[in-house]
């Protein structure tokens, strides 16, 4: 049986399972349209697939080995940041390390001053902060980069600060840490306290610090403390302390 003679006798097969398709309809595939069919499909012969072949090849080892090298990244070409001040990103680097906690298992030595701040406050109490910061040894936290990007960030901070010395961390787990939802938050961290994991990341229990959020002095909030948390007391002297012997 002949090609054509095979797919005749597949549609006259086919008509007693397709409803609505008839021997009728389907006698009427001549032989001259299947031919007509046959002579339109293409026809890759042996020839045609060698010139493809050719045209195509693989290089050869030989032609590999004279290739030239492709060149790498020229590290030495990468952007560098506007300012040719020295920028210390260690400060900034400490509050990656608490994200993962290898910072914030440590027993804390001494109490510590958090605070809680956002470049969106206004310039003169981020001031005002990052003064009595400097005095105090209080640590002000960010909890992210400007514009996504730590050199704008750096820069940001190296504006805000100038000479002062002061701590900055990029911490955006301690606002959930401590509950942080305002800037400026003021948060006492108690002498000793001990971080544990916890279903958030890293925790500190609640009779381990206090904190009050408000746009109010450090002064301030250690005397808040004082009077709100009693335990707290000795902590917020120390911090008091050394507040006023460098604003001496």
């Amino acid at each position: 049986m002949s090609a054509i003679e095979t797919v005749r006798a597949f549609l006259l097969a086919s008509a007693t399972l397709l409803p609505g398709l008839s021997r009728a309809q389907v006698s009427t595939v001549t032989d001259s349209e299947m031919e007509r069919a046959r002579r339109s499909q293409p026809t890759v012969s042996e020839a045609d697939i060698r010139r493809a072949q050719e045209s195509n090849r693989m290089p050869s080892d030989a032609e590999l080995r004279q290739t030239a090298p492709v060149a790498g990244p020229r590290i030495d070409a990468l952007p560098k940041p506007l300012t040719d001040a020295p920028l210390d990103l260690r400060a900034l680097a400490q509050g990656f390390d608490a994200t993962v906690g290898r910072a914030a298992f440590k027993t804390a030595l001494g109490p510590r001053m958090l605070v809680f701040v956002s470049f969106s406050m206004p310039r003169e109490a981020l001031s005002r902060l990052v003064d009595q910061a400097a005095q105090s040894g209080a640590t002000l936290v960010l909890r992210g980069l400007v514009d996504s990007s730590l050199t704008a960030t750096v820069a940001r901070v190296h504006q805000l600060i100038g000479e002062r010395r002061v701590a900055v961390e990029i911490d955006p787990q301690a606002f959930e840490r401590y509950g942080v939802t305002h800037v400026p938050t003021f948060v006492l961290v108690r002498d000793g306290a001990q971080a544990s994991a916890c279903v958030s990341g890293v925790c500190v229990p609640g009779d381990g610090f206090a904190k009050v959020a408000g746009d109010v002095s450090l002064d301030y909030a250690l005397s808040f403390f004082r009077h709100s948390a009693p335990a707290l007391t000795r902590d917020a002297d120390q911090i008091t302390d050394r507040l006023q012997r460098r604003a001496r």
